[in-house]
């Protein structure tokens, strides 16, 4: 296993040569991409790749916890490969997402709880960003 391998070797995966550029692809990117995003860029390296096998890879390192999903676009699933506590800014016009790192503690009251013992919470807030904006007021 070559040092790439190495390093998501405790990942629990069975580590490819295709499931490790979809890792690499996804280490450090801030822009939230969607699986068809990931393709693309993996494509290049492997262009006899499936897009199910992105796919499958995303979902599978959804389930253990090491990508979450982003529901504020509606035409299609972005990944955050962020596994730490933050929240979102989604722009409404573009779909642009940026991460806020700021911990919101949110009181729910007993009534609405249903019982739930509250770890943690995440915000997407909705917003025009600049670029938006600017395109449609000048």
């Amino acid at each position: 296993m070559d040092k790439r391998g190495e390093k998501y070797r405790d990942l629990g995966l069975k580590l490819t040569p295709q499931r490790i550029a979809i890792l690499d692809y996804l280490e450090g990117n801030l822009s939230h991409p969607s699986a068809e995003d990931v393709y693309r860029a993996v494509l290049r390296k492997f262009p006899t790749m499936s897009f199910a096998t992105v796919y499958n890879t995303l979902e599978t390192l959804k389930r253990r916890g090491m990508v979450a999903e982003l529901t504020g676009d509606p035409e299609k699933k972005r990944f955050d490969p962020n596994p730490l506590p933050h929240h979102h800014l989604i722009c409404t016009g573009c779909r642009k997402i940026v991460d806020v790192h700021v911990e919101y503690r949110l009181p729910v009251a007993d009534r609405d709880r249903a019982g739930f013992d509250i770890t943690s919470n995440h915000i997407e807030f909705l917003g025009t960003c600049p670029a938006c904006t600017k395109r449609n007021y000048t």
